[in-house]
């Protein structure tokens, strides 16, 4: 059976898209692992809800503080000029447009870019956290996921069957099969894992994809 991205490249190609300048939220589990893929040439200022702004990469073994974590309660490094607040002005910077890019996980993503993101079917309760307010605020909103479930099942749908955290959030898709940019027209099908044919995602995809006429092979 092929194998699409790993979960370390699906952030990779994520961290792409950060521009310089740009003030980038990574949702808890696997975004925050696009902290470690900022490109070097590109200056950004990672923001955290629980206070910090300005961290950097994931830290290990004798790099670790414990007091230095990010949302997801992963150890990291500050970079130089970091500085930390309460979680009332982290949420002022998001519910004030300040904000560039939010990277966040996702159960399900809607053809017209419905984000269903903070509580499964089978749970009576969910973890809300901040996404409802960074799927609102932010300029851009990047998810990133496995493309389908473990039984197979498509997580990119034409309708959202799991609770919304907000309608038509979401501007970009990075799976473990492709890159798909939400339009106005339909979900265009920019970008491809290696190894897999335009046919072979869309038969993992609910709705129809638009083939991009560059269409090409993953960048990393």
């Amino acid at each position: 059976m092929k194998s699409g991205l790993t979960r370390e490249l699906i952030t990779m190609r994520a961290a792409r898209e950060f521009k310089d300048g740009d003030y980038v939220n990574l949702g808890i589990g696997l975004p925050t692992l696009a902290s470690s893929f900022v490109p070097d040439n590109v200056s950004i200022t990672l923001h955290c809800e629980n206070g910090m702004i300005g961290y950097g990469r994931i830290a290990y073994e004798d790099e670790i503080d414990p007091e230095l974590v990010n949302a997801g309660s992963q150890p990291v490094l500050l970079k130089p000029g970091a500085s930390f607040c309460d979680s009332a002005a982290i949420f002022a910077m998001i519910r004030g447009g300040r904000v560039n890019v939010a990277v966040l996980g996702a159960f399900q993503v809607s053809e017209k870019g419905d984000l269903a993101n903070w509580r499964r079917l089978d749970k009576r309760i969910g973890s809300v956290g901040g996404s409802m307010d960074l799927a609102y605020g932010s300029k851009k909103v990047i998810v990133v996921m496995e493309h389908t479930t473990r039984d197979g099942q498509p997580r990119i749908v034409k309708k959202c069957t799991y609770p919304l955290t907000h309608k038509r959030c979401v501007d970009l898709i990075i799976t473990s099969l492709a890159v798909i940019e939400v339009t106005t027209k339909g979900l265009l099908l920019k970008e491809i894992a290696p190894g897999f044919t335009p046919e072979e995602v869309q038969k993992v995809t609910e709705p129809k994809l638009i083939i991009a006429p560059d269409l090409h092979q993953i960048e990393l």
